[in-house]
């Protein structure tokens, strides 16, 4: 928490250098990844059978316990466990949506780094679970947020409905800049967002048929009400869909019309001229 103003520092120098720098944020103070990333890179090397034959000598399993919980108390964790919450557990899927914290007072153990330290190792020995990492700052999302060299991207998935408990970004993060961020907090102003969300990731990636309403160009295009659009997901009720988005057209075709989903599916993935497979799309 509280780095950003030394992060963008570093952009803004580099930049000065005429580095060609730029990044992408979604609008979340919590992050999503797996229970390894709990873990030191090099304890994973080699796979779980190394990991596994690590974890059994004493030593280096005393080393590793020790780096997860400078993790939970100086990084994901941000000082305790309760910080860090199951999303998708392939395992167990009971585990969704219940800390680290609840974890190891369910083993019978109390809540301390040290003891959620071993609960981690026990959740990766079982095969991990993707968890939800509630350690960044609000404060730092809209320094981010506003930085003129910044993106705005979700860093989600296609989900659908189901048991799990996954990051809400894959189902609000751009309505969230538009409800939250625009309207509520007046943090950047509703053009600035839309250029953050479609011309500037477009050019930046080399999609240079997109972004922009021109003629020519792919259209693309999301109606909305400023007014009210915004996201429904939470944390804890992540499978929601945003609200305040009448029309969407996607390659042209109508895939929301009048608020409702239509049966055209004309969506492609999209690659930028860096792709090994060449420039098409």
């Amino acid at each position: 928490m509280g780095g950003s103003e030394k992060v963008l520092a570093l952009f803004d120098e580099a930049r000065r250098r005429g580095v060609d720098a730029t990044l992408d944020q979604y609008p979340y103070t919590a992050s999503s990844t797996g229970t390894a990333a709990m873990f030191p890179q090099w304890s994973m090397a080699g796979g779980a059978k190394a990991l596994r034959e690590r974890l059994a000598a004493p030593e280096t399993r005393a080393k590793i316990k020790a780096q997860i919980v400078d993790v939970l108390r100086d990084g994901r964790g941000a000082g305790d466990a309760k910080n860090v919450v199951m999303a998708v557990c392939g395992f167990d899927p009971k585990l969704a949506g219940k800390s680290l914290a609840e974890l190891t007072q369910a083993a019978g153990r109390q809540p301390t780094l040290e003891n959620a330290a071993e609960t981690a190792i026990e959740i990766q020995l079982k095969g991990g679970c993707s968890a939800i990492y509630h350690a960044m700052d609000e404060a730092d999302v809209e320094r981010f947020l506003r930085a003129p060299y910044t993106m705005i991207a979700s860093d989600g998935e296609v989900m659908a409905p189901g048991p799990s408990v996954p990051h809400p970004r894959s189902y609000g993060a751009f309505a969230r800049v538009l409800g939250r961020y625009v309207r509520e907090r007046r943090a950047i102003t509703l053009e600035e967002a839309v250029r953050k969300m479609s011309s500037f990731p477009a050019s930046r990636f080399g999609l240079h048929d997109r972004g922009l309403l021109r003629p020519g160009m792919k259209a693309d295009i999301a109606v909305f009400d400023p007014a009210t659009a915004g996201d429904t997901a939470t944390f804890t009720k992540p499978h929601a869909y945003a609200v305040g988005f009448r029309h969407v057209v996607v390659n042209g075709k109508a895939v929301i019309l009048d608020g409702k989903v239509t049966q055209a599916r004309p969506g492609k993935v999209l690659y930028g001229p860096g792709w090994a497979g060449g420039a098409q799309r």
